[in-house]
C-alpha cells in the first residue's frame, strides 16, 4: 500500500453574484433602508404634524399640488416664449402665481381607481383604431364614386366621473372619422358626427365599438367594486341619471363576450 498522500481537491468556487452586482444589490437595499424609509416616515410626520395657512391649502398634499401647478404653468409660460432664461422663468413665475389665485379652476375629483393592465389595454386598441380609420379616411378621399355620407348618432355612456367622460370624449376625437359635436351631460349622452355611414353595417360596428369603449374605461377607471363618489360635489348615480340597469347591461355584455372567447376558443376557432 502506497504511502502517497491523496491529492489535494480543488476547492469549489462559490456560486453567486459577480462583485459588481454584489455591489449595486447592497447599494439599492442600503437605500431603501436609509433613504426612502425614513423620507416615507419623514413625509407622513409633515403631513400629520405640519400646519399651513389656509391660503396655501391647509395641508402638505394640497401645497405639493399648488406648487405643481404653479411649475407647469411656468414651464408652459417658457415654452411660448421659446427660451430659457431667468427672466422667463421668473415672470413664468409670477404669472403662474396671479392664475392660480385670481382664476382657480374648479376642483377635478377623482372616484375611482386606475388599473394600468386595462389602461393599456386600452391605449393599445386607441393605436390600432387610430391606424384602421386612417386609412379608412385615407381610402374614402381618394377612391371614385360619390362622397361619404355623415351622420350624428346619439350614444349613451353609463359613466359615472366626469373626468372619465372627458376621457372617453378625447378618446372618441382622437380617432380620425368621429367627432363629438354635442353633449349631454346630465344624461351622459353623446351627439357623435361619424365620417362614413352609407350602410347599416357601418352603423352597427360603430354602435359595438362604442360599447367596447364604455366597457374599458368602467373596467380601467371605475369599477363599481371600488366607486367612491367625491365628497367636493356628492357625485353618484342620482345625480348623472345613470341608472344601475345601464351598469348591469355593461357587465353582463362584458360577461357575454367572455363567454363568447371562451367558446370559440374550445371549439377550436
Amino acid at each position: 500500500m502506497s504511502n502517497t498522500p491523496y491529492p489535494e481537491r480543488p476547492r469549489a468556487k462559490s456560486v453567486g453574484k459577480n462583485p459588481v452586482a454584489r455591489f449595486f444589490g447592497t447599494l439599492w437595499r442600503l437605500a431603501v433602508l436609509w433613504f426612502a424609509w425614513p423620507t416615507t416616515n419623514l413625509i407622513v410626520w409633515l403631513s400629520q404634524n405640519l400646519k399651513f395657512p389656509v391660503w396655501a391649502g391647509g395641508d402638505l398634499r394640497e401645497v405639493a399640488m399648488r406648487l405643481w401647478g404653479v411649475a407647469w404653468l411656468t414651464f408652459v409660460w417658457v415654452l411660448l416664449w421659446g427660451e430659457v432664461t431667468w427672466t422667463n422663468i421668473i415672470v413664468g413665475i409670477v404669472f403662474a402665481v396671479l392664475v392660480m389665485v385670481l382664476l382657480p379652476l374648479p376642483r377635478v375629483p377623482i372616484e375611482g381607481r386606475v388599473h394600468p393592465l386595462a389602461a393599456a389595454k386600452l391605449l393599445l386598441t386607441l393605436i390600432g383604431s387610430f391606424m384602421v380609420s386612417s386609412a379608412q379616411v385615407a381610402w374614402a378621399a381618394v377612391k371614385p364614386g360619390p362622397p361619404p355620407l355623415g351622420a350624428v348618432v346619439r350614444v349613451h355612456l353609463a359613466i359615472k366621473s366626469d373626468l372619465v367622460l372627458t376621457l372617453a370624449i378625447d378618446y372618441i376625437n382622437l380617432v380620425p372619422g368621429t367627432m363629438v359635436v354635442e353633449i349631454d351631460h346630465l344624461r351622459r349622452m353623446l351627439y357623435i358626427h361619424i365620417f362614413d355611414v352609407r350602410k347599416q353595417s357601418q352603423i352597427d360596428s360603430f354602435y359595438r365599438t362604442m360599447a367596447y369603449v364604455e366597457r374599458q374605461f368602467i373596467k380601467a377607471f371605475e369599477r363599481d367594486s371600488e366607486w367612491h363618489p367625491s365628497p367636493f360635489h356628492g357625485v353618484d348615480d342620482d345625480y348623472h341619471h345613470v341608472p344601475f340597469s345601464d351598469r348591469r347591461r355593461v357587465a353582463d355584455e362584458e360577461r357575454h363576450a367572455s363567454q363568447g372567447r371562451l367558446r370559440r376558443r374550445l371549439r377550436g376557432e
